[in-house]
C-alpha cells in the first residue's frame, strides 16, 4: 500500500471519527446545564418544536428537516448535516456558519462548553 493510500485512509478514518457522534472529550452531564441557555427557544423530545426546532436526534441529521418548523431560506438552502464539526462551527457563531439564519443566538465561545453541549445533543434521540 502507498503510503499517499494509507494517508487517505487514515484521513477518512479522522474525519468518520470527528463528524457523526459526540466528541469523546464531551461531557453530556455538563452539556445538559450548558443546554440552560437553550432552552429558551429549543425542545429536547421529538416532534416538539419551540420557536426553534426540537434538538432530538439533531447529531446527524440533515438541517431544515424537523417536521412541522418553518426554517429560514437560509437554513434550507444550507446543505448542511449537522455532524459534530458542524455544530461545532454553528454554535461558535451561528451567523458565520449559516448567514441569513433567523437564529438570533451570538453563540458559545468557549470549546469545552460546545464539546459538552454536543456530547448532550448526541444523547437525545
Amino acid at each position: 500500500m502507498t503510503m499517499m493510500r494509507i494517508g487517505v485512509i487514515l484521513g477518512a478514518m479522522a474525519l468518520a471519527a470527528t463528524s457523526t457522534g459526540a466528541f469523546a472529550a464531551g461531557d453530556a452531564a455538563k452539556g445538559k446545564t450548558v443546554f440552560a441557555r437553550c432552552m429558551a427557544c429549543h425542545k429536547t423530545v421529538a416532534g416538539q418544536n419551540g420557536l426553534g426546532p426540537s434538538m432530538a436526534g439533531i447529531v446527524g441529521r440533515k438541517a431544515a428537516t424537523v417536521a412541522g418548523f418553518n426554517y429560514s431560506p437560509a437554513m434550507k438552502g444550507s446543505g448542511l448535516t449537522w455532524t459534530t464539526a458542524n455544530l461545532d462551527a454553528y454554535l461558535t457563531k451561528p451567523t458565520a456558519k449559516v448567514p441569513g439564519t433567523r437564529m438570533i443566538f451570538m453563540g458559545i465561545p468557549k470549546p469545552e462548553d460546545r464539546e459538552n453541549l454536543i456530547a448532550y445533543l448526541a444523547t437525545l434521540k
